[in-house]
Parts: structure tokens; C-alpha cells; sequence
């Protein structure tokens, strides 16, 4: 018996090319007279006219079921490509999502909670006291009165009875110190320090320690219940997720205190049902525009309750002023010096209405960097500042050199955490379950600062709670607890024997041998909540890489299959449909691609992802989302095999030209680069240098034309895009990472985040010459016709022009250029003004560009030859695709320039130049198929993304962007404008992928669908590499010391970008083109 032989994949028929139809259309025309000529009688008299009216009725009649076959066959083969990319959307978002389930962090939440009745000491004696049954809390500290009561005090004796919390948000520690360089936010805030000197028993005043993520919610997570928040938290940073674990606030309710809340209405979706609703209120915290509102009902409503002290214990007034400020405006501007001497005219008033059994406690829940923002951890978003005050002059200082206040926030440091156990002490409620933080040493040390027992008592009792939440946390987990050197285990049994009994006691030694347990165990937590689930991290990465090979393959499958524009053979084809002949049964084959691996892809995960439902619901588990993960497996590989089938060899994979490896070595190579964080920094500029190296090869190439027009204009576009990247390249907004190798320009300096008044007029130059350089691109087609002049040259540039009038408006404002015009008279007129621009952009644009007509136009003249006969002429005719459909990126950029700063709005403007310049490259070179044309276009709406004043770290999300066309925040509109500013780079480069094909395209071009799905399956491969590559390096530095300043940002971004760039993909790129060729079809009728 013969070996089994390897069975041949099938081989795709090709599709019909123009001799096959030739040959076809002569066959049937040389049938047809042979017929004629048997069966036609003698000739006779010329027909009726009533018989010439019924042929050429009948005529018109296939000819309209014709284009209405072609029409709905395209239909057809558009909402099967549609459905691929859905697909593929599904497919990215789950590999994101499982990477990400395993890669942020996570902590298990414990239910306990402390009681006042059961210290954490009530169980714990040391080797020395255990064989006299002594107590070693007792011996610490003799008993007090009310001992074990909330009114005694719980666990330690109590200090005051109420409390006020004023949190200053983004009060940074250098706002409240003298520094004396004459910077806006500098010594404009000096009550605090002021009194710390002045009166130290009274006040004093150290750096807060935030730690990373710097957002207002997880800080006041961190600072009511006195643990870490993680990462993940970040998701909930605008949903307010109520807290529910053990928590000084729920102490407080438990113990029967009556809270008030005023400010900022977090705290009111963190603590719902706990403040007192007649003397609580709460106002939007999102309105970074608003300075005052907040600030101003805090103030108006906290002091009334200073005479009513007796309806309440705790309350809270949080204050937004500074962080919206310099959200707006940057610390470096007049109005940032102005919230800072209102906060310190606030609380000088405040001070001075405190009694004997009421604590001030004033801080910031995180810092802001340079520009004003936060949320990730550099040194001045993590820096805040902590105070606090009280006429009964107890806080003390261990040693003299501490009595004046530290000078930089490097020095002498407080967690925020440790605000938790040292308040609960004082107050005299149970410290919080959960807490690892550690009493403030000025609080406990007493006014002469040698209260050593009481210091040290306090320090042991809460080191005895960390060490119970320890025990049970470790249980919960599964984890068995080392005793080795140096772990918290040891360090706890040495200060337990430093305790002894009878003797006179070591204080100091003490206290400093649990403050050291403290510190390991909550190094030993940090390490422990960074365990990754490196299960669900593999899964999403291979979901992801599977992912990419698919769609590699996909864009390889019908890369011979390039679109055709002949009229002869269209014209043939056309012909012999109309005479009922079928060119070829396997023309449809051209959209049987997609429907085959959309069908194959259902197949293959529909059971799996039940099955996996199922089994979840039957085991109990509860992880049905597990199932989604294999489906995506498994409808991949399902996928794979149908390309295979296919696919006529493996090699078609392989780039055969130079600008094929080109695209190829700019992708891979900046993917591979993310594994360097100075690479991942310096992006912009990597990203700059892979845009002038395509410029000058492109120049080079150009020399290989024939001598003449095409050679000269190719090389003058390749010179133009180079020079546009240069010059877009000095809109810079640099990172903490970059100084002082990187000058930040995008904003009036490197301490602001308004623009500085020369920039106000780049987007008035771009509102007098962009229009006049599209229209210049168009005219050498003659396709400026039709809508184009109105629509480019009237509406497109009065949106330009109404959104340069915006920041004029803008910068009014916030300068005050008019000082007598009644408040917010300017912000009023400008929110008005973008949502014209931007009603006239998105709305009107969408609206214009689904119903205009081809950018074309008829000219009727007397023929040169026969002046007797008409001669029609269409101007715009070779490219009626590509002028039609550059309506629609247009549209897009005006909303985009709107929502960007000046110097985005001249990025932007510099961007849609070099687009422009890119297709006349890949037209003049013969590129229009080639992949380094998509590949270029992700390139520069990458490098656009850091033009627009963006990096891949949080602090860079221009938030207020959403009050340009909004007063207050209103879903989804909100983070619908946010994104649009933030990816504006990226959306605008999918919008314009279909131009690649399109531009220079007449409307008997063949193809086309496939041929923009193909440009679009490479143009989000480079994203897709992109975020398999971050995604892959952060999995693997997840122990790297950059991990959360450099790698995870970018991972971020890069997920986040891919699935904007898939959705624009399918909601603009596909149906622009579905729009975009019905139009132009029923004007000239459908090609296929």
C-alpha cells in the first residue's frame, strides 16, 4: 500500500480577470448572431416604434434589476466584512481583558471588623509576663477612666471628643512651606507652618505621603480604612463604589457619633447613609472649570456648625478649589496663588473657632505635578501636606530638631495610612480591621515630647491589630507565615520580649521595636498584594498573539486581489449580465472570504463559550467569563483553518518589497523597543525618526520615476511630509522622565496648563490655510467640484475660524481680560460656541457627507470635430471616491482641532497636511497596496497622539476638555469628548484609512471593499502588535522597579487604543466607505 499522500489545500478559483470576461463576451456575441442569423427571417420592415419602445423598455428594465442585484450583493458583502470586524473587536477586548484580570492588582477584602470590647491585645503575652498572668497591655499603661468605653476611649484613653477634617484636594506639602522664589504657589498658604513654629504643642505640620494611584477616590479609600488600595481600583474612579469593609467612619456610626459631610460628594457615594442628610451637603466634584462653588458651600455652611457643636462629632469638609485649579490653569498662574490664600484666610478662621475637645486636622489627599494634574507617582503627585491643631497644646516632638517643620517632603514623611489609627486612637474608637497603618508620633508623644509610655503604648496596640489582620489575612489566603530573620513574625517577638515585668521599662526601645514590626509587615503586604495571576496573563496574551496571526493571515489572503479601474471590462461584464450570461459562477467567491470566517468563528465559539456557562452554573463556581476566554481560542483557531483552506501557500506572509520589510521593521521594532523603559519615554522622538526615515527613502525611490511632472511631485511630498513632522515635532509636553533633556511647549510653561497668548493664533492660521491646502490637493484631479467648495472653502473653514474663537474666549476667561463682565458671562458665550462648532462638525458633517452628491461636475461643450454633436466632460471623475469620502475625515478633524489646545489644534492641522502628502506619495511610488502605507498612517496618528499634548501616563488626560462643550459632567457625552481630545491622533488616522484605496479612484473601480478591509487589517496589526508587545513586557517586568511609572501606563494606553482604533474602524472607517460607494453607485452606476 502506497504511503498516505499529504492532502492539497484547496486552491481558491481566481476571480475573473479582463481577458476571461473578453473572451466570454465574444463567445456569447459570436452565439448570439449565429442564432440571429438561423433563426431570423428575410428581412422585413423595420419594426414598429411600438416595438422599439417595448426592447428599449425592456432594456431599462435589466438594466435596473441589474444594479439593484449589484447593489444588494454588496450590501451583503459589506455586513459580512462588518461582521469580521466585530469579531475581532470581541477578540482584542477579551485578551485584554484576561491579561488584565491577572495583571492588576488585587487584594482580598476581609469582613472582620474591630470591636471596642475586643483589643487585639486581649490575647497576647509575651514569654516574660505569661508565668505572673500579668497583662502586657496593662503594663504599658495603667488603667484610665471609662477604660474600654467609646467615651473612655476603646483601646487607648481618649483625647477629643469631635473633629474636623478639612481635605484640601491636591495640597501639595511645598504649597504650605516657605520657599521664597516668587513662584505662584509658593507662600501663598502660611498659616500652617506658621503655627507649627509659632506654637508647636498646638500644631504641627509634616508631609502626607500618598500613595500611587494619586485619584481622589482611592485616597480616601487609603485614608478611611487604612489599607493599600490597588490598582484595579482605578476602574471605580468615577462609579464611587460604596466601601463596605471595616472603615474609621463606620467606627465612628457604630459608636453612635453623628457625621456631617460638606464638599466634594465622593465621600457621599463611598459613605451612603452615614452623614446626616439636614446638615450634610454635597456638590459635583467633576466641574474642574468651577474654582469656587465647592469651596464656597464648604465655607458657607462649616462655620455655623462651630456654634452647634453639640449636633455633631466628626466633620468633613473637602475642598476642590486647588486641585481645579490647577487642573485648569497649572500651579503656576495668579489663580492658583488666589485659591491659596482663600484656603489659608479659611483656615486661620477655622483655627480660631476650636475648643479644648475638638481636633483640626487639615491635608491634602494627594499632590499635582507640574501641570496641574495627578493619578500616577511621581514625587509631587504623591507629596501632600498634613497639620494638625488644637488649643489644648498636647502634640509634642521627640526631639528638638523636629519642632520647626520639615523643609522638603523628603524629609521626616508620614503615610496616609497612618492618619487612621492615630485619629481612631484619639477619638477613642477600635482602630479599623483592616489597618496597617501606625500612629503619628506627635499625636501620642505629649507637649513636652517624652510621653514615651503612652507613645509606645499606642504604637504596640495598633502593631497588635496589623499583626491580627495579618494572621487572619494569611489564613484567608492559604498562606503559612515565615519566622525567619528579619521577617515580621521575628520582629514581633523581639519587641514582645523587650516588655518585662517589674522592671523599669525601655520606652523608647519599645515603641521603636514595634514602629519596626510595622514597617516589615507592611512591606511584606505590598509584596504580597503584587501576585499576579499568571493563568489568566498567559491566557490573554495568547488570545491576543492568536489574534494577530489571524489577522496577518487575513491581510495576506487577497493581496493579489488588488482593486481594478477598466472601463472596457466593465463594460464587457456589464454587457453580458445584461444579456443573462454569468461571467463566472466564482466572482462571488470575492465576498465569500468574511462570510466564511464569520460563519467559522460563530462555530467555534458559540459552543465553547455555552459550554463553559454551563459548567460554571453546574459546578457553582461562578466563572462563566472563563468560557469566553477558550471561545476566543478555539473561534481563532476555527478562523485559521478557513483562511487555510484558502490560502494558496504560507509565503504570502513574507514581504516581497523593500517598503513591505519597511513596514515590517517599524513595527516590530518599536514593539520589541517597549521592552526598555528609556525607550518607552523617548517615544515621540523614535516615532519622528521612523517618520523622516520613510520620508527619505520615499525621495529616493522617487528618483526611479521617469523624468518629469510625477518624479518632481514625488519627491516635493516626500520633502513636505518630513518638514510636517519636524515642525509639528515642537508641540511638546514632556515627562517627569524626560527632564531637564526635554522643554515643554505645548502650554504657556512647563508649571501651566493654559495656553500662553502667541498660541492662540496657530489655530487662526489654520483656519485661513488648511482649506486652501486641501483644495490644492484636489485640484489636480479636478475633483474640487460638487460639495467640495462649499463645504471645504465656506463650512469647514468657518468651523476653524469659530474654533480659534473659542480659546480667544477661553483665554479671556480665565485671564479676566474683561474685568467688569458679569461671572461666567465668557464661559457661557464659549460652551455655546463648541457646541456650534461641533453640531456644525459631527452633525451637520454626517448628515452632509451621507447625503451629498459625488464631488463632481458636468460640463457640456460643442465637440472639437462634430460641432454639431455635444461633448460631455466630468471633472472630478478619476478620483470621485477619494474627494467624496474626505468629507468625512474632515468633519472629524474640525470636532478634534475644537477639542484640542492651540498647539493641538496646529498639530492636528499639521496632521491632515501630511495624510494629504502621504497619498500623493503612495499614488506617485504605486504604494496604494503596498502595507507601508497603513503601517505610516498608524505611525503618525501615534505620534500625533504626543503632538496634542499626551503621554502614556495618566496625569497627561487633558480632563477638562470635557467642559469645553459641556458646564457640568453628562453622560456619555463626557468621556465621549475626552476621548476625542485624548485619541484624536489615532481616530483621525482609522477615519482616513479607507483614503488609502479610495484616493484617485473612479467610479468604475472594482473592489474596493476588500481592498479597504485589507488596508484596515494592517493598520490595526500595528496596534494590535503594539498592545501585544506592552502587554508582554509588563507581564514579564511585572517585578521591574518602572512597572507602574513607565510599563503599565503604556500597556494601558496601548489597550485602550486598540479597541478605540477597532471600534472607529467599524462605526466610521467601514460605514464611511459602505456610504461613500452607494452614493457614488447609484450616480454612476455599481462596478460590481
Amino acid at each position: 500500500m502506497p504511503p498516505p499522500q499529504k492532502p492539497t489545500p484547496k486552491k481558491a478559483p481566481a476571480l475573473p480577470d479582463h481577458k476571461t470576461i473578453a473572451a466570454q463576451f465574444a463567445a456569447a456575441k459570436r452565439a448570439k448572431e449565429e442564432e440571429d442569423t438561423a433563426d431570423t427571417p428575410p428581412p422585413t420592415a423595420p419594426p414598429a416604434p411600438i416595438e422599439q419602445q417595448l426592447q428599449s423598455t425592456a432594456r431599462e428594465r435589466r438594466r435596473a434589476n441589474l444594479e439593484a442585484a449589484r447593489k444588494k450583493a454588496y450590501q451583503s458583502r459589506w455586513a459580512w466584512t462588518a461582521g469580521f470586524w466585530v469579531w475581532l473587536l470581541c477578540v482584542h477586548a477579551a485578551g485584554i481583558a484576561y491579561f488584565t484580570s491577572g495583571f492588576l492588582l488585587t487584594r482580598l477584602v476581609l469582613e472582620e471588623k474591630s470591636a471596642c470590647d475586643a483589643p487585639p491585645t486581649a490575647n497576647i503575652t509575651s514569654a516574660s509576663t505569661s508565668s505572673s498572668g500579668g497583662s502586657p497591655r496593662e503594663l504599658l499603661l495603667p488603667a484610665w477612666e471609662g477604660k474600654g468605653t467609646v467615651d473612655g476611649g476603646c483601646w487607648h484613653p481618649r483625647t477629643f471628643e469631635r473633629a474636623v477634617v478639612v481635605v484640601i484636594d491636591a495640597l501639595r506639602y511645598d504649597f504650605t512651606v516657605p520657599v521664597g522664589d516668587g513662584e505662584a504657589f509658593h507662600d501663598a498658604f502660611p498659616f500652617l507652618w506658621e503655627t507649627a513654629v509659632r506654637a508647636p504643642e498646638r500644631a504641627f505640620l509634616r508631609p502626607f505621603i500618598a500613595d500611587p494611584p494619586t485619584s481622589t477616590l482611592q485616597r480616601l479609600k487609603g485614608l478611611t480604612t487604612g489599607t493599600l488600595p490597588t490598582f484595579v481600583d482605578v476602574g471605580s474612579s468615577f462609579s464611587g463604589t460604596a466601601i463596605e469593609e471595616d472603615n474609621l467612619l463606620m467606627q465612628l456610626r457604630d459608636a453612635g457619633k453623628r457625621l456631617v459631610h460638606l464638599g466634594d460628594d465622593t465621600w457621599e457615594s463611598l459613605f451612603p447613609g452615614y452623614f446626616e442628610g439636614n446638615l450634610s451637603r454635597a456638590y459635583d466634584s467633576f466641574n474642574v472649570w468651577d474654582l469656587h462653588t465647592v469651596d464656597n458651600g464648604v465655607i458657607e455652611h462649616i462655620f455655623p456648625l462651630m456654634d452647634r457643636k453639640s449636633e455633631w462629632d466628626l466633620v468633613i469638609g473637602h475642598c476642590l478649589g486647588v486641585d481645579h485649579a490647577g487642573h485648569r490653569y497649572g500651579p503656576n498662574h495668579p489663580e492658583m496663588t488666589k485659591k491659596l490664600r482663600q484656603m489659608d484666610g479659611f483656615i486661620r478662621d477655622l483655627a480660631a473657632t476650636m475648643d479644648d475637645k475638638t481636633v483640626l486636622i487639615v491635608m491634602g489627599d494627594h499632590g499635582m505635578d507640574s501641570k496641574g494634574d495627578h493619578g500616577g507617582e511621581s514625587d509631587d503627585e504623591v507629596e501632600a501636606a498634613l497639620w494638625m491643631y488644637s488649643p489644648k497644646g498636647i502634640f509634642g516632638r521627640t526631639k528638638p530638631e523636629y519642632v520647626t517643620p520639615p523643609a522638603t517632603a523628603k524629609i521626616r514623611p508620614v503615610n496616609q495610612i497612618d492618619l487612621v489609627p492615630t485619629l481612631a486612637l484619639m477619638m477613642g474608637i477600635p482602630i479599623p480591621f483592616n489597618n496597617l497603618g501606625r500612629p503619628i508620633e506627635e499625636a501620642f508623644a505629649g507637649a513636652a515630647g517624652n510621653s514615651w509610655a503612652n507613645l509606645a503604648a499606642a504604637e504596640r496596640m495598633t502593631a497588635a491589630g496589623i499583626k491580627r489582620y495579618q494572621t487572619s489575612y494569611f489564613t484567608a489566603r492559604g498562606i503559612e507565615q515565615s519566622s525567619a530573620p528579619g521577617s515580621p513574625g521575628e520582629l514581633w517577638d523581639k519587641a514582645e520580649a523587650l516588655i518585662s515585668k517589674g522592671k523599669k521599662q525601655d520606652w523608647n526601645a519599645i515603641f521603636v521595636a514595634f514602629a519596626a514590626y510595622q514597617e516589615e509587615t507592611l512591606h511584606k503586604c505590598k509584596a504580597l498584594w503584587a501576585r499576579f495571576d499568571l493563568k489568566n496573563m498567559v491566557m490573554g496574551i495568547g488570545i491576543m498573539a492568536l489574534g494577530v496571526v489571524a489577522l496577518i493571515v487575513y491581510v495576506s489572503q487577497g493581496e493579489d486581489d488588488d482593486a481594478i479601474d477598466d472601463e472596457e471590462m466593465d463594460a464587457a461584464e456589464k454587457s453580458l449580465e445584461l444579456q443573462g450570461v454569468k461571467p463566472d459562477a466564482t466572482a462571488a467567491l470575492s465576498n465569500a472570504l468574511e462570510k466564511r470566517l464569520v460563519k467559522a468563528a460563530s462555530l467555534g465559539a458559540l459552543p465553547v463559550f455555552i459550554g463553559g456557562v454551563i459548567s460554571s452554573f453546574v459546578s457553582g463556581a461562578g466563572d462563566w467569563y472563563r468560557g469566553s476566554g477558550l471561545a476566543a481560542l478555539t473561534s481563532i483557531a476555527a478562523v485559521l483553518v478557513s483562511m487555510y483552506e484558502v490560502q494558496e501557500t504560507a509565503l504570502k506572509v513574507v514581504p516581497k518589497t523593500i517598503w513591505g520589510w519597511m513596514a515590517v521593521v517599524f513595527t516590530v521594532s518599536q514593539s520589541i523597543g517597549f521592552a526598555s523603559n528609556s525607550y518607552t519615554i523617548w517615544e515621540d522622538s523614535i516615532l519622528l525618526f521612523f517618520i523622516t526615515t520613510f520620508g527619505f527613502v520615499a525621495a529616493l525611490s522617487a528618483l526611479r520615476l521617469p523624468p518629469g511632472a510625477d518624479r518632481y511631485l514625488a519627491i516635493y511630498h516626500s520633502v513636505v511630509f518630513v518638514l510636517l513632522g519636524r515642525l509639528a515635532s515642537f508641540s511638546k509636553l514632556c515627562r517627569e522622565e524626560q527632564m531637564p533633556y526635554c522643554t515643554s511647549t505645548y502650554y504657556a510653561s512647563a508649571t501651566s496648563s493654559t495656553s500662553a497668548p502667541w498660541q492662540l493664533i496657530i489655530p487662526f492660521l489654520g483656519a485661513l490655510i488648511l482649506p486652501s491646502i486641501i483644495k490644492a490637493y484636489l485640484q489636480p484631479s479636478r475633483s474640487y467640484e460638487g460639495l467640495a467648495p462649499a463645504w471645504i472653502g465656506y463650512v469647514f473653514r468657518t468651523g476653524l475660524f469659530i474654533s480659534a474663537l473659542y480659546w480667544v474666549l477661553d483665554a479671556a476667561d480665565n485671564g479676566n481680560w474683561i474685568p467688569g463682565l458679569p461671572d461666567k458671562t465668557l464661559k457661557n458665550i464659549s460652551v455655546y460656541t463648541a457646541q456650534m462648532v461641533l453640531g456644525l462638525a459631527l452633525v451637520a458633517g454626517t448628515t452632509a457627507f451621507m447625503w451629498a452628491p459625488p464631488c463632481v461636475s458636468i460640463i457640456t461643450s460643442a465637440s472639437p470635430s462634430q460641432p454639431t454633436k455635444a461633448q460631455v466632460a466630468i471633472l472630478g471623475y478619476a478620483n470621485a471616491h477619494g474627494a467624496r469620502y474626505l468629507l468625512l475625515p474632515l468633519n472629524l478633524l474640525a470636532a478634534c482641532i475644537l477639542l484640542s489646545k492651540p498647539m493641538g489644534a496646529g498639530a492636528l492641522a499639521l496632521m491632515a497636511w501630511q495624510m494629504l502628502a502621504l497619498l500623493e506619495v503612495l499614488d506617485l511610488n504605486n504604494l496604494t497596496t503596498s502595507p507601508i502605507g497603513p503601517i505610516m498612517l498608524a505611525v503618525l496618528g501615534t505620534f500625533h497622539f504626543f503632538k496634542t499634548g499626551h503621554q502614556a501616563v495618566l496625569s497627561s488626560i487633558q480632563w477638562d476638555s470635557a467642559f469645553i462643550p459641556l458646564f457640568t459632567i453628562r453622560y456619555p457625552y463626557s468621556p465621549f469628548v475626552v476621548a476625542l481630545n485624548t485619541f484624536a491622533g489615532q481616530i483621525l488616522a482609522t477615519a482616513a484609512v479607507p483614503l488609502l484605496v479610495l484616493w484617485k479612484a473612479g467610479p468604475k473601480r472594482k473592489r474596493l471593499l476588500e481592498a479597504v478591509s485589507r488596508a484596515l487589517g494592517v493598520f490595526v496589526a500595528y496596534f494590535a502588535v503594539e498592545s501585544l508587545a506592552t502587554m508582554a513586557w509588563t507581564g514579564y517586568l511585572r517585578r521591574h522597579l518602572m512597572l507602574y511609572r513607565v510599563f503599565n501606563p503604556r500597556f494601558m494606553v496601548a489597550a485602550v487604543v486598540l479597541l478605540v482604533v477597532d471600534l472607529v474602524g467599524i462605526v466610521v472607517s467601514l460605514a464611511g466607505v459602505r456610504c461613500n460607494t452607494m452614493a457614488i453607485g447609484d450616480v454612476f452606476g455599481w462596478a460590481e
